[in-house]
């Protein structure tokens, strides 16, 4: 018996507040009208591209998967690794499960996927981090390397690194030819574009409006080939977003105030930080504080310290709440970024930079993520789309990790371990 066909498609930072637009243009409206909205989909705690996409492919809070950030904490590098490889996740993944059920799988540009066991195509996102690396060394250490070497003889001329929107004109090639040539049975993929242009151009720039329209493109293109191949009726689609963006008007740095204090952190020439007691590693919306075990400095003695960052912080959460969210329990405590502000964990520039006038070299963001989920007007949203799929229907609320039991459902798989997101039962018919 065929195995029904699963596409997921991520397309990153695109939300709630987007469909009025999007609705208007002729494959969104073709998802809108054909299969289930889910209409506000709250994101991860922090809502970050990478412990988003764990989240979507676990249906784990970040507490449970541990993919908590999108960088390591590695305060002595001037560019701290990402989590790039799949061993970092705990907990099965959607790949795993399809495996075992005897599916052929495909992910390309998913994060933290590299070098999964469970993936017979995979294109991995990555990139290189070190003096001596270069783009193709990293790549094929953690990909697929005769589906990448393929792929990339086909496809790379397009490709300008990592920016947009050629990498995801890179990425619609790539995704073409998969489907096409392999005919995988479960395909994810991880559109960039939207995300890239509201970063540096704002949330409602033309850039951001052109990558909505640009995307509508390629929607079209692939759902054309599936419904080519015979698919598009019998297979369940699945569009979904990882979070929206607020725009942003002053980047703060708090490792500066908490590096004046004496024995807190010790600086090297460079400018990172080479030991620590106390550290704030930066999720741009939010912020962690981490204290050493056994250092003998208290929480009010780091407050007092961040004062003079209290009126660009909108919420302190106690170690205990930011578990409650889901977000890494091993902190101190967060710290949530008034409207318009957003943290990072360098040295690099003045304490306060605005993003319109920077006093350093950084390249500073004019919108950004990384907020509390149930911040106002920042829902992100999916779309459903297949047999099982009620037509013109549209369920209300859903959260990032509803995702993978609602996949699973349809084609009566399940998890082999406890899951923190629940099936959206009323997607289906």
């Amino acid at each position: 018996m065929a195995k029904r066909k699963v596409y997921l498609i991520s397309f990153d930072a695109f939300g709630y507040e987007d469909v009025a637009f999007a609705s208007k243009l002729p494959n969104f409206k073709r998802l809108l009208e054909k299969g289930t909205w889910v209409k506000k989909v709250q994101s991860t705690y922090p809502s970050l591209t990478y412990v988003a996409h764990t989240s979507i492919m676990t249906g784990l809070l970040p507490l449970h998967h541990q993919i908590v950030n999108n960088t390591k904490i590695q305060p002595e590098r001037h560019s701290p690794d990402w989590h790039w490889y799949a061993k970092e996740v705990q907990g099965e993944t959607l790949y795993d499960v399809f495996k075992r059920a005897g599916y052929k799988t495909a992910s390309l540009l998913w994060p933290v996927m590299g070098r999964n066991k469970s993936i017979d195509y995979n294109l991995a996102e990555i990139i290189p981090n070190r003096p001596w690396q270069n783009q193709a060394m990293v790549s094929l250490a953690a990909s697929s390397i005769p589906f990448l070497l393929k792929m990339e003889a086909r496809h790379g001329h397009k490709r300008d690194g990592i920016q947009q929107p050629a990498l995801d004109y890179f990425l619609e090639g790539v995704l073409l030819d998969t489907i096409r040539d392999y005919n995988p049975d479960f395909v994810t993929a991880h559109f960039l574009q939207l995300d890239s242009m509201r970063h540096y151009y704002g949330v409602n720039s033309e850039q951001a409006k052109q990558a909505i329209i640009d995307f509508d493109g390629r929607l079209g293109r692939i759902i054309q080939l599936l419904e080519d191949m015979g698919q598009w009726e019998d297979c369940l689609f699945v569009l979904v977003g990882d979070h929206y963006q607020l725009n942003t008007h002053t980047v703060v740095r708090p490792n500066h105030l908490l590096s004046r204090q004496p024995g807190w952190q010790t600086l090297g020439r460079d400018g990172t930080i080479k030991s620590w007691q106390v550290y704030c590693k930066g999720a741009d919306g939010c912020a962690y504080i981490y204290r050493k075990p056994g250092a003998k400095i208290t929480v009010k003695e780091i407050l007092d310290t961040l004062r003079p960052m209290m009126p660009m912080i909108e919420t302190v959460y106690t170690a205990q709440e930011a578990a409650d969210f889901g977000a890494d329990p091993n902190c101190l405590f967060m710290i949530e970024a008034k409207k318009g502000y957003y943290f990072l964990d360098d040295l690099a520039g003045d304490f306060q930079e605005s993003v319109d006038n920077p006093t350093s070299d950084a390249k500073l963001l004019h919108a950004t993520h990384g907020y509390h989920p149930a911040r106002n007007h920042y829902a992100t949203t999916a779309f459903y789309h297949g047999p099982d799929v009620k037509v013109g229907h549209a369920v209300e609320t859903g959260r990032l990790i509803d995702h993978a039991p609602t996949i699973l459902s349809a084609l009566k798989l399940n998890f082999h371990q406890y899951v923190d997101g629940n099936v959206l039962y009323d997607i289906f018919r």
